[in-house]
Formats: structure tokens, sequence, C-alpha cells
């Protein structure tokens, strides 16, 4: 079983689920998460429906696993489809990323649409890993035929 496509739908899921709620109440220990994350202006498509997205991310310092996580949606749907995810390293340097995932054929085509990306730290609440955002941003781009 291959692990990366489990974590991209982790993330992707973390953030659909507390999207604008956040994860759990700050407490005076624990510092509020920084960072930043930019999306490509260019993505690739696949006839298949395979999606590639990229951009770059910073962060300085987590305490537990950090991944960007991408989602796109196109034109007047309220769909998004979630797009892999990849591990982050929180060093303070920047960073590329790609993400990989596939959509139902047809689903998206080549042409304009839209990606968020967020950059999610895992942290333990009460014995319970939950999402803790360093950043998020929304991007619109160009889907090209791979």
């Amino acid at each position: 079983m291959r692990v990366r496509p489990l974590l991209g739908a982790a993330a992707g899921a973390a953030l659909l689920l507390l999207t604008g709620a956040g994860a759990a109440p700050a407490t005076a220990s624990a510092l509020a998460p920084t960072g930043s994350v930019t999306v490509d202006a260019v993505g690739r498509i696949a006839a298949d429906g395979t999606v590639t997205l990229s951009g770059t991310y910073r962060c300085a310092s987590s305490s537990g696993p950090v991944f960007v996580s991408s989602s796109v949606s196109q034109g007047a749907s309220t769909t998004r489809h979630g797009v892999g995810g990849t591990r982050a390293v929180c060093d303070g340097a920047e960073h590329r990323w790609v993400n990989t995932g596939q959509t139902t054929p047809g689903a998206l085509v080549a042409g304009a649409a839209h990606v968020e990306a967020a950059l999610v730290e895992l942290r333990t609440f009460s014995g319970l890993p939950l999402p803790s955002f360093h950043a998020v941003q929304g991007q619109d781009v160009t889907l090209r035929q791979a």
C-alpha cells in the first residue's frame, strides 16, 4: 500500500472538515503556527484525469508532522478535487512542493481553475492528532494538457 496517497487524503479531509473552524483553542504553551504557501500559476492535467499542482512553502518549526495539501475546482462547481499531499520540512527555508492525484476522467479539463493549498501540521491535543494550519493560499491557475 502506498503511503503518499493516504497522507494526502488525510490532510485533504482535515482541510475540508475544519476550514474556517480552527483546530482547537490555543494554550499558553502552544505557539501559533506560522508559515507561507504559494501555488504556481500553471498546473497539468492528463487525459486519464491525473492532475499535478505545485508551488513553494516555508515554515520555521513544528511539533508534529506537516503536509502541503491541495485541491482544485473549476467553473461554478462547488466540488473540490483533492490532489495529493506532500510531507513538508519546517526548517525556515523555502521548499518546492508537487502534488499529483487522479480525478475521474472528464471531471476536470484544460483551462481556468482554482487551487487551494494548505500547510497543515498534525498536532496532538488531549491525545488526538488535530490539524493546525500554518498557511492557506487560494490561487486562480491554468490547467494545461500534459
